[in-house]
Order: structure tokens, then C-alpha cells, then sequence
């Protein structure tokens, strides 16, 4: 497929990954101007974005890499019931960006990597109210806040230190007690003997993340967007400083005047042979979507729970609770192991024995794209081609970090396509 015909301010841009990330990118290529084609193995949201957690999490954007982990690491390893799961792999990948992981996991990388996604996370949060404002957009939006619990005084302790940190770069959070957050969200009145305190952002959001996927991907097509689904693309034809066309499995060969990576955990597999190191590995991570009965007030909550302790996520989507959590650093395997959905079911009956009905439950793994240090990767690599940007590297914050992470990548490419610098894909541990 040849690439159309375009005026000298707009250039043909094929966007590689049709999960949120990629139809963010679509979309803000599409306002800026350019012809787009959208390409992808599967179909819209089947990846990461199909049944994630969907808490839009702006201003609680702590990555994994924290010095606190260092005390935590044998119980999380160790421990039968551990939200984190590490099973190593004859691949040299998994064992580079498990080094970079810990040698990441220090006050100063963290405390960097919180300014840059709080900044990222402002931006997108701007960009997503205005398309679903302009676009009337229907994807069980809500936006009620959120409680992050924590067990003890010495894991309250630590997040109340976070929490000052994120507070001294402007976001709005305060410290509650147990009696407090139950005040906040009554639902978790039967738990609340189990957790010392909470950190409450009231300006969180939820909304179901493939629903916005479904919107966007017929809000495009309207607009004269092109999709190829069920494509492949097995390499990327270099010619020069530039790549010339993608090659796909299926569909022959597409060409354009540039392209733009977001294929999440795909992303490393397709820019290794052009020399370049994309540092993501699949974090995998588990949901399951619990009908609630609507009629059940004050027994199903809210406004979004994060439980510390569990490493679990409660967000409610209209009449559904989606529960998500775990990580686990194992493959690129999408198989879901019947303990984990027992754990997920388990850990909802504990916080919230009430909510739904629990035989009707919808099982779901995804494989979350994550970089060392939490930060994505946006923009040109070094030494990359020209015209060869990536949108990737997300981790847990993909849906929270979309629109902010394609307005970046947009205005990286601009309109004469000229080579620039990365954003924050200059990447560091």
C-alpha cells in the first residue's frame, strides 16, 4: 500500500499498535493535520488496554522503582501469595532490564522519574477532558477520587513522605485515617480494622479503557483514518536515515512517510534488528470484572481503592467493578493461571465482601510494556532513523499517560518530519 498523496505540510504517518497509546497517537496526528494509517496484528484494545485497571491515576504516579522495594524484595519474592512474580528466562533482555530495574530503584531516579510523570500525567489529563468533552464520549467515565490504602504506620509513614513529595510538585492529596477514609468511600466500612490510613487524591479518575479504544477507533474511521487489522508486522525496511516501508505478514508492504512505534511489548522485538534498544519487558499483570448489583448501595465502592498491601486496584466502571492488580516479570505468556483470578476474586470478597456476584466474574491478563525506571519511551531514539518515533514504555500508567505521551510524540515529529531529540526517551537508571 503506497502511501496517499499529501501537501507539503502534511506527510502519511503509520502508527504500529491500535491499543490506547496508539489510538491516542492517531488521533493527535489526525488533528495535526497528517494522513494516518493505524496497523495491528489483533484488533482495537487487544492488548494491555483491553480489561487494565482503568483508574486514570494523575496525580498518584509512584514507580515501581523505589528504594522501598529493597526491604520489601524476599517477602514479595518468597512469599506463596506475592503480588510480584519473577520466573527467570534464558533471555539475556529479561536479565539487562531486571539489572537496570534495581540499580534504578533509588530516591534520586525515583524522585526524577515522579516530576517527569506528573508533568506527563497534567498534560494528558488536559488532552483526555477536551476529546471527551469536544467528542461527548462514552467510556463509563467518573471522576471521584481515589484511596490508597496502606496496612501499618511504617508503610503509611512512607507513603505520607511520597505524598509530600508529589505535594511539593502541586498536586492536591492529604493523609486520612481508616475512620476517615470509610467516611470517604462507606463500602470499605468492613475492612477498615485492617489498614492504619490512606493517601486520598480527590481529583482521580476511572473509565473503561477499551470503550475509549471502541470510540476512538470509529471517531477516526469517520474522519477518513485508515486501519489494517489482523497485520503483522514482521520488520521495518530501512533505507538511509529513514525507514522507507513496514513489512507485514499478511498484507504486503506498507509504505509511509513516517512511522510511529507503539506496540507496547512488541516495541523491543521490532527495533532490535535496526540496532536500537528499546528498554521495555512485559510486566505481566491480571483483572477480573465483577458485575455489581445496582440496587446494593454503600457495599460496592465509588471512588477508586488501591490496596498497598495486595498490590490490588478497585475501580468502578458504571455497573461493573474491574479489580486488576499483580506483576509478574515471567515471558510474554498471555495464559491466565486459575490462582491468580482465585487471588483477585479472594482479595475483592476481603475488601468487599458485598459488591457483586462473584460466580459472573470475567478473567483477563494483559502484559503491561514497562521501562527500568517507569519513565516511557517517547519520540526518537539515538541513532534511530529520521523518521522512525516510539510511543511505549508505559507500564501500569498507559491509559493515564496516552494523550499527554501523543501530544509529545506529535510535536516531536512535526510538520516537515525534520529530525529532533526525544523527549523522555532520553532514558537513564
Amino acid at each position: 500500500m503506497n502511501a496517499p498523496s499529501s501537501s507539503s505540510s502534511s506527510r502519511h504517518v503509520c502508527v504500529l499498535g491500535a491499543g490506547i497509546v496508539g489510538l491516542a497517537t492517531a488521533w493527535q496526528l489526525h488533528r495535526d493535520g497528517h494522513h494516518v494509517t493505524v496497523v495491528d496484528s489483533a484488533h482495537t484494545g487487544a492488548g494491555a488496554s483491553g480489561a487494565n485497571g482503568a483508574q486514570l491515576s494523575y496525580s498518584y504516579v509512584q514507580p515501581l522503582a523505589d528504594p522501598s522495594l529493597w526491604l520489601q524484595l524476599p517477602r514479595l519474592l518468597l512469599a506463596a501469595d506475592s503480588p510480584l512474580k519473577f520466573r527467570l528466562r534464558m533471555d539475556p533482555h529479561q536479565w539487562a532490564w531486571g539489572l537496570r530495574f534495581l540499580a534504578a530503584c533509588r530516591a534520586s531516579v525515583s524522585r526524577n522519574t515522579t516530576a517527569q510523570l506528573l508533568a506527563l500525567a497534567a498534560e494528558s489529563r488536559a488532552a483526555f477532558d477536551l476529546l471527551r468533552t469536544q467528542e461527548s464520549l462514552a467510556c463509563d467515565f467518573s471522576a471521584t477520587g481515589k484511596l490508597v490504602l496502606y496496612p501499618d504506620e511504617a508503610s503509611f509513614a512512607g507513603a505520607r513522605r511520597q505524598m509530600a513529595l508529589q505535594q511539593s510538585m502541586g498536586t492536591s492529596q492529604q493523609a486520612v485515617s481508616a475512620r476517615e477514609a470509610v467516611a470517604i468511600e462507606p463500602a470499605l466500612a468492613h475492612y477498615a480494622p485492617r489498614f492504619a490510613g490512606a493517601i486520598h487524591t480527590p481529583s482521580e479518575c476511572a473509565a473503561d479503557c477499551l470503550m475509549v479504544c471502541e470510540a476512538l477507533q470509529r471517531l477516526l474511521q469517520t474522519r477518513g483514518v485508515r486501519f489494517r487489522f489482523q497485520t503483522e508486522v514482521t520488520r521495518l525496511v530501512r533505507h538511509g536515515r529513514r525507514i522507507i516501508a513496514a513489512d507485514t505478514r499478511e498484507g504486503g508492504r506498507i509504505e509511509a512517510d513516517a512511522f510511529v512505534v507503539a506496540l507496547g511489548t512488541g516495541s523491543h522485538r521490532l527495533a532490535a534488528p535496526l540496532g536500537l534498544t528499546v528498554p521495555v519487558y512485559p510486566l505481566k499483570g491480571y483483572s477480573i470484572t465483577v458485575p455489581v448489583d445496582a440496587t446494593a448501595e454503600g457495599v460496592a465502592p465509588r471512588v477508586n481503592v488501591t490496596d498497598a498491601k495486595r498490590k490490588v486496584v478497585f475501580a468502578r466502571i458504571g455497573e461493573r467493578l474491574r479489580v486488576a492488580g499483580m506483576a509478574e516479570l515471567v515471558g510474554y505468556g498471555r495464559d491466565i493461571p486459575a490462582d491468580r483470578i482465585a487471588s483477585l476474586v479472594d482479595s475483592t470478597r476481603d475488601v468487599f465482601p458485598q459488591a457483586g456476584r462473584f460466580e459472573n466474574v470475567q478473567p483477563w491478563a494483559g502484559l503491561r510494556p514497562a521501562t527500568p525506571t517507569g519513565l516511557p519511551v517517547l519520540g526518537r531514539l539515538p541513532g534511530a532513523p529520521d523518521n522512525l518515533l516510539f510511543n511505549t514504555g508505559h507500564g501500569a500508567l498507559g491509559f493515564t499517560l496516552a494523550f499527554g505521551s501523543a501530544q509529545r510524540v506529535a510535536a516531536a515529529l512535526g510538520p516537515a518530519l525534520r529530525p529532533v531529540a526525544a523527549g523522555l526517551a532520553a532514558y537513564s537508571a
